[in-house]
């Protein structure tokens, strides 16, 4: 007999699902190894081509999980969408990022994704944050493991670093993929089954003729770290001179213009003069 869909709701594991390969691996976890239910989120960020392939690329896979494992049916519960736009980033946070940010750059999505979860009153939320990830780097000298009410193994900012920076923006966080990198994860899903659904996965934020660009971020991290046959031939090829020639040019200039807008915004703190 099904669990009424109350209890499923009230039990169910909270996931940021971009339809990516690390949060659909994530996904596919809980539904079919752990065999938990699932509410799964997306922010709209609508300086981002991709969100429309993402949202459709989601679509798909739910319902090739309802086709192929029945049970799914009731566990994957409707995605829930908002505006990235539409969130506002407390004080506290946008000063944790910049903080952060001074040591080691990370994207904007840092200071939106704990935002929209304080707002909403979401203190389990899970991140795909993986080994050869920037912020699982970050956090490992923060982080500590602990057990999931479901049943599993997973990992958290101690709460002894309360106070700090890493803490605001990652403290309300579970990270059950850290001690693993995507070649791990392929792996993993070979080894389960679960080839065909990885695949249907997406990760570029600029595709071109519904191809991955291989010069995005996420297109970059993937060639690197090991699964490159998923970005096509020319586009790697591009991708080769680019991270040669451009992408070493991006750090400095970033820092640049960090230093800048520090100096400016002290300058603007400063009492004027009499």
């Amino acid at each position: 007999m099904n669990a009424p869909r109350a209890a499923i709701e009230a039990s169910s594991v909270n996931l940021f699902w971009t339809g990516g390969w690390d949060s659909t691996f994530r996904l596919l976890q809980l539904l079919l190894s752990h065999r938990l239910a699932v509410t799964p989120y997306y922010l709209k960020d609508p300086t981002r081509p991709s969100t429309p392939v993402e949202l459709a690329t989601m679509e798909r896979i739910g319902e090739r999980l309802r086709e192929t494992y029945p049970h799914t049916r009731d566990l994957l519960r409707p995605l829930r969408i908002a505006d990235a736009d539409q969130i506002s980033v407390a004080p506290h946070m946008a000063a944790a990022l910049r903080e952060i940010r001074r040591r080691s750059y990370i994207g904007d999505q840092y200071a939106w994704l704990p935002a929209f979860c304080e707002r909403h009153a979401i203190a389990d939320m899970e991140l795909g944050v993986h080994v050869d990830d920037k912020v699982q780097a970050l956090l490992r000298p923060y982080a500590t493991e602990f057990v999931h009410a479901g049943g599993y193994r997973s990992m958290r900012v101690d709460p002894r670093h309360a106070g700090g920076a890493e803490f605001a923006l990652f403290g309300g966080f579970g990270f059950p993929l850290f001690h693993i990198d995507k070649l791990g994860i392929a792996r993993q899903a070979a080894a389960e089954g679960w080839d065909a659904i990885m695949d249907m996965t997406w990760f570029c934020h600029r595709p071109l003729r519904g191809r991955p660009c291989g010069l995005c971020a996420p297109c970059v991290y993937t060639i690197e770290e090991g699964l490159a046959h998923r970005v096509p031939a020319s586009r790697r090829a591009l991708s080769r001179v680019y991270r040669s020639l451009v992408l070493p040019l991006k750090g400095p200039l970033r820092r640049m213009r960090a230093s800048i807008a520090q100096r400016r915004d002290a300058a603007a703190a400063a009492p004027g003069e009499s």
